[in-house]
């Protein structure tokens, strides 16, 4: 069939322009990444790391771009960008003046620093042992550095240790968690210490101020430096931390803890009266009130994110965005104290958000796309924002007006059509309105159909938005021929707290009726697409959903594409590494409590359906959905003598990164559909 090409292939098409040409996996393996974006207080410079791919090597670099935001037609520039060495995380001295950074040179991370200007960079840290991140105080005499380390460690100075030549090589264990993520236990912490800084340098080993507490902060395997905060006057941290114990696996509850910078008393929990998780601390120019996010609901990773102001004189605590059915994901000041830049996902976006400090009212202040890594300047913002056809660059926001700021991958991408994205929307079950979208190959021709990739979004309390991705990438199916469509089910964000709740026991339920509903309302409204000539595709939650179609709407696609997808949801009970999560999703207790909570909804039971050709991925570093469940399913499809294949990655986790197996993983995912699609 000439429209199904495999990845790296171009499609020609009579309709577009000789020189267009489509996306390819390559393009996107290949394409810049921009991230980690700082302003100087002025609001003049901008600088970002920005990743380049390294596909020999299999693997990214990143160096330190700048741009100068009041110099008319100003282009990004290096600053500092050394062979073989990854240049991190920069942040503004007070006057504007130097970058800190991290850096790898040398083979161990160390805080850097470079003048604005340009010029010799020079190291401030010599850490053995290394570390993970660090933020400058405001006042820029002092480092907060993160690094594991173990519990109740003096220094960030390793731990001696005593070595026993008739040791074995087992490892010891008394309580969860056993293993995180991607990493088995061992025994370390990611905790927090302070070294004085000076232009000189940082000197010592760091003053610990985590105390007795034992956790991880920033949290694990996501947390960052937006879990932790300074004061204004540079004398104490906030920091955010789930304390560890025998109930850590079944745990959402962090805490916002404040400490002394010199480490001279005991952290205080300031959010000890909520059970649920307290993060994301963030102070006011002036120094009067912390912001911060709270769920109510403890064991639930996807309650509402309720935006809440402190006073940090007085302890009196305030919900600003109680009466807004959003959840908030990230905060930042503006200049003035008196509103709270925000983003939050609404109905397949996640736009820019004012909330006023004084009513709680909210204000939106971008539409299309999805907004991140927000830094408030002295003119009103500065973001990063990415689309479903378009990958990340940065913005300025001055009023409501919003210009785009760095076209990043413009040569990259010159001469490739992105494809049209469509959006539709359906009663669907409850008589709930459901939204979903629909992207259409560049050059499809007209009048001629494409066949359809059905991808269904993880989570399950997830989303598929306007947004970039670059393992899941619509644009790149489309780039092969497909036409792809995506339902936002129950259990979708964006939509309001209760229609995300409604997932919960209900996994098989609402969901697949809402997929199923929401293909046959694609297929009657758009005319390119090939309703009979479909493959369903879904990773995580997307991949249980895949499991659960096998052996309850067997006669649809041709093909299947699984990855990393429960199976048995008896095993998973006992094979993931964060109860929490597989208990709150089938009622908020164990299997052994109840069982029939998890059967209900349990594809195991329905393999003697099975008869779709499946292909399962699974990685052998994922111990959130382990692979032993893709392992199982393969062995149920050859069972049944069911066309099946079996990707695993020894060297991947619960996602794959690595720029050769991404590579991979398209070539034989558009394979595999290109088998079945065929005509």
């Amino acid at each position: 069939m000439k429209h199904i090409l495999l990845a790296g292939a171009s499609l020609a098409s009579a309709a577009a322009p000789a020189w267009a040409r489509d996306l390819t996996t390559e393009d996107v393996a290949t394409l810049s990444r921009v991230g980690a974006p700082a302003v100087s207080p002025d609001g003049r410079w901008l600088v970002w790391q920005q990743r380049e791919t390294d596909l020999a090597a299999n693997r990214g670099r990143l160096d330190l771009w700048r741009l100068d935001l009041r110099r008319k037609g100003a282009v990004p520039e290096r600053l500092i960008a050394e062979a073989e060495v990854n240049e991190t995380a920069p942040q503004f001295s007070r006057d504007g003046g130097t970058v800190y950074f991290q850096s790898d040179k040398g083979g161990e991370d160390a805080v850097w620093s470079v003048p604005i200007a340009g010029g010799a960079p020079t190291q401030l840290t010599h850490i053995p042992g290394g570390f993970s991140g660090f933020k400058a105080s405001p006042d820029g005499t002092k480092l907060l550095v993160w690094a594991d380390r173990k519990p109740g460690a003096p220094s960030l100075e390793p731990a001696m240790v005593k070595k026993d030549a008739h040791a074995g090589s087992g490892r010891k264990y008394d309580q969860l968690f056993v293993r995180h993520w991607n990493t088995w236990s061992n025994g370390e912490r990611s905790q927090l210490f302070v070294l004085p800084l000076s232009p000189a340098g940082a000197t010592g080993s760091g003053a610990p101020i985590v105390g007795q507490l034992i956790g991880d902060t920033p949290s694990k395997p996501f947390g960052g430096g937006e879990e932790l905060a300074w004061s204004a006057d540079g004398k104490t941290v906030y920091f955010a931390l789930r304390e560890a114990g025998r109930i850590e696996a079944t745990s959402t509850n962090l805490d916002i803890f404040a400490a002394p910078a010199d480490g001279s008393a005991a952290p205080v929990n300031l959010t000890a009266d909520n059970d649920g998780t307290d993060t994301l601390p963030t102070v006011s120019p002036d120094g009067k009130w912390l912001a911060y996010v709270s769920m109510a609901r403890p064991g639930y990773e996807a309650d509402r994110q309720v935006l809440k102001l402190r006073n940090l004189a007085t302890g009196e605590v305030r919900a600003l965005t109680e009466g807004w059915d959003r959840s908030v994901a990230s905060i930042a000041w503006a200049p003035d104290g008196k509103r709270l830049y925000v983003t939050a996902q609404d109905t397949q976006e996640e736009p820019l958000f004012t909330v006023d400090v004084k009513s709680g009212k909210v204000a939106r202040l971008t539409q299309q796309g999805v907004v991140g890594a927000v830094l408030p300047t002295p003119t009103g913002a500065v973001f990063a924002m990415n689309s479903l056809t378009a990958p990340d660059d940065f913005y300025a926001l001055t009023g409501r007006k919003v210009t785009r700021l760095t076209s990043v991958n413009a040569a990259k991408l010159a001469g490739i059509d992105m494809p049209k994205v469509d959006r539709f929307s359906f009663a669907g079950a409850n008589g709930d309105t459901v939204w979903g979208y629909s992207v259409r190959p560049a050059s499809l021709a007209a009048g001629t159909k494409a066949p359809v990739a059905f991808i269904v979004h993880g989570g399950p309390q997830g989303s598929s938005n306007n947004s970039w991705s670059y393992r899941w990438n619509p644009a790149v199916f489309a780039g092969a021929g497909y036409a792809v469509v995506s339902v936002d089910f129950h259990g979708s964000t964006g939509y309001g707290q209760a229609f995300t709740d409604a997932i919960r026991n209900n996994w098989g339920g609402w969901p697949l009726e809402d997929l199923q509903k929401g293909l046959a309302a694609a297929t009657a409204k758009f005319s390119y697409l090939d309703g009979g000539n479909a493959c369903a595709l879904g990773a995580s939650y997307g991949g249980y959903m895949m499991n659960w179609i096998e052996g309850q709407w067997p006669d649809r696609f041709k093909c299947i594409v699984q990855h990393d997808g429960v199976f048995d949801a008896r095993a998973m009970a006992y094979e993931t590494e964060e109860l929490w999560f597989d208990e709150w999703e089938h009622g908020g207790k164990t299997y052994y409590e109840d069982p029939h909570a998890f059967e209900k909804w349990n594809p195991v039971h329905h393999v003697a359906k099975w008869k779709t050709p499946q292909l399962v991925i699974t990685s052998e570093k994922d111990f959130r959905i382990p692979y032993t469940q893709g392992l199982a399913a393969f062995t149920a499809l050859q069972r049944q003598g069911v066309d099946s294949r079996l990707l695993v990655f020894p060297d991947e986790n619960h996602w794959v990164l690595k720029p050769k197996n991404s590579l991979q993983w398209y070539g034989e995912v558009l394979g595999w559909l290109g088998k079945y699609t065929a005509k």
